[in-house]
Parts: C-alpha cells; structure tokens; sequence
C-alpha cells in the first residue's frame, strides 16, 4: 500500500481522480492501492526561543545570541488534528512507501519533510514532482515517479531558509526591541523590502519641484516645441523673437522593432495583474494558484520565462494551434538549459472554453492573461515608424515626435491590456525646407516631478533586481533579488500585517513605525545584497554545491557581530 500526501486537500482530490481512489474516509481516501491524505500548508513550525530555556520567556539583552544546538519543531495548534491522522497513516504496517505530493518546490518539500519527520516515519520516501495539474500529468508523474532522497537537498536549503529567518527575527527583533523599549520586528528579507520604500519616501519627501518654461508653436495639423529652458525671460524673448512663419530644417525617420515578450514567471504575472486590474500579489498568486488545482494553467511558483524542448510538439499541436506564429520564436522560448524546477506558466491543453467561461471573474482574467500573453510571445514583432520633425530657431530646437504602427505584431494579442490614452500620433509627411505658419505662441509652464510611491508592480520589480548593482561585474551568481517568486507576495503582506507600510489606492506607503525600524537597523540588513547573497547560498545548498551548516554559521556570525556591536555602544 502507498500513502500519497499533497499539499492541500483538493490537490489531494484531484490526485485520487486520476489514481481511481472512491472511498472517502476521516482525513484521507483509500482505495486501489493506495490511500491518498494531505497537509493543509505547514503543519509543523520552529518552536519559539522559551521552549529551549525559559529564561528566554523574558526578554534580556544579556541572554542573546539564541544559537540552538539543535532546533525543535512542535505540531501547530490548529492543525493538530490532520497532523495526527498524518502520523497515523504514516506508520500503518500496511504502508511501505510514502508518495511526497506536495507542490513541486522549496516550500512543498519542507512541508511534507517536518511532518514526516515529526511523525518519526522511517518508510521510503518517492517524490511526485509535476508542473501540471492535468490528468495526464498527474498520471505520467505516478508513472515516472522520483527517489525522495533525490531531493534531500532541497529539504537542506528548505531548512536553512527556516532556520536562518527564525535566527534573524528571534534575535535581532528581540535585541532592537530592547535597545528602543519598542516592539520591533526585523526579517532577513523583510526589512530591506522595507528599507527600499523608506529610501523612496525619503527621496519623495526631500524633493524640491523646480519650475521651467517650454515655448510652443501651434502650426497647421501639428505643434512644434523647445526642451526645457530654465529662465523665463528667455524663454519670453525667444517666443517673441521667432517669426510668423518657420522652416523645417531636419526630419528623422526611421523603423523601430519590439520583440514579443516571453512567457510568465510568478513575478512578472504578478506585476502585470497589479499594472492591469490592480490585484495585490498575494491576489495574483491566488488565482493563479487556484487555476493550477482547477487543472487551467502550469504550475504558478515557477521563476523560468522559458520552456522545455521536449514540450515543443504539443504546445504547438494542442495550443498555438492554427494560430499564425512565428518559428523562430521556438528556439527562443524553448531553452532546456534556463528551466530550473519548473517552466514558465502556460495554459494546459485540456482547458475548456466552457471551464474558463464558468470562472469567477478574477480568476478568468487571469487565465486569459496568461493564454493572450503565451500566444504574444510566439507572435511576430511590433514594427513602428518613428518620425521627428525639428526646425532651429536662434540656436533653439523645436521638435515634435511621431509613431506610426506599420505591423502590430505579437499587440494585437494584448489590445485589451493597452492603456486607453495611449494611442498612436502619426504626423502628416513634411520635408525639411517646408515651411509653415505659425497659428500661435505660447510659454508653457511646467515642473519637475517627484519619484513616484512604490506600487506592487513596481516593488515586486524592485525585489527581483535588488542586489545586481552591488555584484562585482564579471562574477556570474544564480540569482539575485529579496526573497523568491514564491515567497514575494507574503513579505509585502507580512509588511502590512506588521502596519510598517500601508496601502493607499495602488500606492505602497511605509508608515512611522515602518520609517522608525529602517532608521535604527543595522545597514548590513537594509542593504539587498546582503540577503540576495543569502538566496543564492541557497540556492546553491539546493544544488549541493554548499551545505547548510556552513551557511548558519554564517548567519550567526552576522548575528553574533551585530549584537556585540549594540552591547558594547550600550555598556559605554
């Protein structure tokens, strides 16, 4: 007998349809072979620092660092009750092996880990790892199933990023709390997320609008204007001075090509869901999470824009389609070599119109994202003609711009997601030596604007790139960036549980406390590149290239060094 445990239950559900899996028991199902049960997200957790030692029920600057020589777990409270049937049909005599069916990445494999470890379960471990949720994955996933110790790993690194986050918040939250008698909360990744947003408020509130001029003339079918000019009366002597008529002196032309972008990664869909329909990530991550139970789209935790090679005929045979697309775009997309766990999100084959039209609005918005922007991807370019008109004046440029679409490509897939405002400016066809007459002059005033308020779309941004500034060029790291696809969405709404920022319209806002915490960190845990070269320790622990021990030694050095530091400046 096999024991199958996913990750939730309707993944578990959806696994039991495939497996012919009928008989409904009290927290699992059984049946042809097999008994198929489920986690319900974590169901194990660190345990906290007075279970250790209970003077650390009080909170001293003397007791710290909190280094556990060995770390606890403990079952969490609200979930006690699927944990046990777990442990229970974990050690049934009649199980010989235990199928790990949580989702295919970091998190899913700590989840089923800690419970299997907890349930103290000695029995072989096969790992189910699929992108899809599709019968015919799940059915060739059972069929080509993994040895669990493949991924071992994976569960190191999964445990470091635990354990490393328990270190930095129980320690260094405890240590500022006590240093500011203020209830302080400081994350490896969270605070220099935060910290990125207190720079652009401070950069907003230090911003001093600077007024300048620009002179306009308003010919026939188009208008004519200067770049900025800094002093008025000049600006009100070069308007009087031109004449009522003007000459073009140059008219540039030339052919401007876009190519397509590529499919989705968690992040990218997540800032276009934001940019588009003003979902938070978390949101965006919901729905897209939902759709990959439903069975309407690839798995959603994926940080690849690519596909594998092997995927070619059948996305082009059962989605492409008779859609015209172009064939050089397949050797583009279709990259082996840049997908890591998981490819980029993609419908699936067996997504029904009839099942997407049934869909709750948010979610069908989403999937429809998805499917418009895999078909952009393999269209052709957008080609557009630019055109600029100059005409020189008493040593001034007079310039207007124009677009013309000559081929809307791989656009005409997103028409729905262009902005309203945005539509072409085509200009008539002039030649330079034409000249013009001058309908009317005027001195347009205008002022520089502020950085704008960080929105989702662009924090989430901001995160993925954070840290590839501070990389030394020349040396080539896996990933860079605060926190992971995976992880991105619940930093920012954990920054809001914690009321360090705040939303305002689309607009993420740090708040007072949010600015007090950024002001009194240490500067080694608001800059990224600090916890991006922490991500990429782990990435490598998951690659085997490091161990786990030798990246907690050093997260508790850091520790060790700040808390010395504040000691010493508190004892002077």
């Amino acid at each position: 007998m096999q024991l199958v445990i996913a990750e939730k239950p309707s993944v578990a559900m959806s696994i039991a349809k495939v497996l012919g899996v009928k008989n409904k028991q009290n927290g699992y199902m059984e049946g042809n072979g097999y008994i198929i049960s489920w986690c319900i997200g974590h169901l194990v957790g660190l345990v906290s620092p007075e279970i250790y030692d209970e003077k650390y029920k009080r909170w001293n600057i003397e007791d710290l660092p909190i280094f556990p020589k060995e770390f606890k777990h403990y079952v969490l409270p609200k979930v006690k009750k699927q944990f046990s049937i777990l442990k229970i049909l974990m050690n049934r005599k009649d199980i010989n092996e235990v199928i790990n069916a949580c989702d295919a990445g970091r998190e899913g494999e700590l989840i089923f880990r800690l419970v299997y470890k907890q349930a103290k379960c000695k029995k072989d471990i096969k790992r189910l790892w699929i992108s899809s949720m599709e019968d015919r994955a799940i059915k060739e996933g059972f069929e080509n199933l993994k040895e669990g110790h493949d991924y071992d790993n994976l569960f190191a690194s999964a445990t470091a990023r635990a354990k490393a986050d328990w270190l930095v918040g129980m320690n260094l939250s405890r240590l500022y709390s006590l240093l500011y008698k203020q209830n302080y909360s400081v994350g490896r990744v969270q605070t220099p997320t935060l910290a990125l947003m207190v720079k652009r408020e401070g950069d907003i509130q230090s911003f001093k609008k600077e007024k300048y001029y620009t002179v306009e003339l308003d010919l026939d079918d188009f208008s004519l204007t200067t770049e900025r000019i800094d002093n008025p009366d000049i600006a009100e002597q070069l308007k009087n001075l031109v004449p009522e008529t003007i000459k073009i002196d140059y008219v540039e032309e030339k052919e401007k090509i876009t190519k397509p972008d590529l499919p989705f990664d968690l992040t990218t869909l997540q800032r276009e869901c934001n940019r588009y329909f003003g979902y938070s990530a978390k949101q965006s991550l919901d729905y897209a999470q939902s759709l990959y139970e439903k069975k309407l789209i690839t798995y959603p935790r994926t940080d690849s824009r690519y596909l594998t090679e092997d995927m070619i005929t059948s996305l082009v045979n059962n989605i492409l389609g008779k859609n015209d697309f172009d064939t050089d775009r397949i050797k583009v997309i279709f990259n082996t070599k840049k997908v890591t766990d998981h490819h980029a999100i993609i419908p699936t084959a067996s997504a029904s119109i009839e099942e997407i039209e049934s869909l709750p609005e948010s979610e069908k918005r989403v999937f429809k994202l998805i499917k418009n922007k895999l078909h952009a991807s393999f269209s052709y370019p957008l080609k557009e003609k630019l055109t600029k008109i100059i005409a020189e004046f008493d040593g001034f440029e007079f310039i207007t711009k124009g677009k013309t679409v000559i081929d809307g490509g791989f656009t005409k897939y997103l028409e729905d997601y262009k902005p309203k405002d945005k539509k072409d400016n085509p200009l008539p066809i002039v030649n330079p030596g034409d000249e013009f007459s001058i309908k009317e002059k005027t001195i347009k005033e205008k002022y520089t604007q502020p950085p704008k308020p960080y929105t989702e779309e662009s924090l989430l941004k901001a995160m993925e790139i954070a840290g590839k500034g501070e990389i030394d060029k020349g040396i080539e790291v896996e990933r860079v960036g605060l926190g992971t696809p995976a992880t991105r969405a619940g930093i920012i709404e954990n920054l809001i549980y914690k009321k360090y920022i705040k939303r305002e319209g689309k607009n993420l806002i740090p708040t007072h406390l949010g600015l007090a915490v950024i002001s009194i960190v240490a500067k080694e845990l608001k800059n990224a590149k600090l916890t991006s070269d922490w991500e990429t320790s782990l990435y490598y622990i998951s690659k085997g290239k490091s161990r786990e021990e030798d990246f907690l030694q050093e997260i508790e050095a850091f520790i060790a060094k700040q808390i010395d530091l504040y000691k010493c400046v508190n004892e002077k």
